[in-house]
């Protein structure tokens, strides 16, 4: 399906459909669409938690890896799917960063969706090889404040380019940033010394601290990770205030019945309060926190307040 065709006729068709009853959810089978590869950190979540909530919702519930064009795929399909509860999206905060970064999403993520439940919040870490004149986050900055610009930050993705170039304007230094097409090269190159630092997901990072070639300066979030209770955050590390965050939740189609939401979230909520779904769910990467529809929409509002800025800003060029 092209991803040429603007969002503007998808909007019209969702504000066209009529309203649905609330009562008889869910009558089928639940389809839950995870618009990445099969295998992945979200995908793997996912059929966690859809797992452990199906006994509360009495009907089957089928994960559906959907892959494509960053998750755009996948979610134009839910995007067009009945609002009944029964096709549901499983997305991360990428799903908004998509509208900045990709020519020609045919779909607005905010105005096409309804929240269900945010099932988690996660944060990046800044790496450091062991051969770098500093060993944590305090001395990574007096570096960079001491020999402005040869501080290397080394980035993946959309939002670790922006973390870096937020995580310079609020420490008031100049870095130059390095910008890698997959994570694999980035972190050789970070033991390496070839680049001095870079952001990174938690989950790949720990592996090779344990091989004692790399450090965790910090972490973007403003608490400690649960996983990584003795890594500082970079705000308590010398730059007040900071945070950056990404996150992984439930979303539907647009006019989604809000008891509705209310059900599938509150059956997740409950999920999370068994200790060994919770044990599982945080040794993928959550932080044990879920929040329900209306917060989860006003975090997704944000979000997208945010990429609009960083874009006017510069911070983000659209592809293509």
């Amino acid at each position: 399906m092209s991803l040429r065709r603007r969002h503007l006729p998808l909007l019209s068709l969702a504000l066209a459909r009529p309203a649905l009853a609330q009562t008889g959810f869910p009558n089928r089978p639940i389809r839950v669409v995870v618009p990445y590869a099969a295998g992945g950190g979200t995908d793997l979540t996912t059929r966690l938690l859809m797992d452990a909530i199906r006994p509360a919702l009495g009907q089957p519930i089928v994960v559906e890896a959907r892959p494509g064009a960053n998750g755009v795929i996948g979610s134009e399909a839910v995007a067009r799917a009945e609002p009944d509860g029964h096709t549901l999206l499983a997305v991360t905060s990428g799903h908004v960063l998509n509208k900045y970064t990709m020519p020609n999403v045919p779909f607005d993520p905010v105005r096409d969706f309804a929240a269900v439940s945010l099932m988690t919040r996660f944060a990046l870490v800044l790496v450091g090889g062991t051969n770098t004149p500093f060993t944590d986050m305090r001395g990574a900055l007096a570096h960079a404040r001491a020999n402005p610009g040869d501080l290397t930050v080394g980035s993946t993705t959309a939002l670790g380019s922006v973390t870096a170039q937020e995580f310079a304007r609020a420490a008031g230094i100049r870095i130059t940033e390095v910008p890698y097409r997959g994570g694999g090269q980035m972190m050789l190159d970070v033991m390496a010394g070839t680049v001095a630092t870079g952001f990174t997901s938690p989950q790949s990072a720990t592996p090779h601290v344990g091989s004692g070639r790399m450090r965790i300066l910090g972490i973007s979030s403003a608490e400690r990770a649960i996983q990584l209770p003795d890594v500082p955050t970079i705000a308590e590390s010398g730059v007040p205030g900071f945070e950056s965050t990404s996150w992984f939740g439930i979303i539907a189609p647009a006019r989604l019945p809000p008891a509705i939401a209310q059900r599938i979230h509150d059956a997740i909520a409950a999920a999370m309060q068994d200790p060994a779904i919770r044990a599982k769910a945080i040794e993928l990467g959550c932080d044990g926190r879920v929040e329900g529809p209306a917060d989860f929409a006003a975090i997704i509002r944000a979000d997208d307040a945010r990429w609009e800025k960083a874009q006017r800003e510069g911070l983000l060029p659209r592809v293509g």
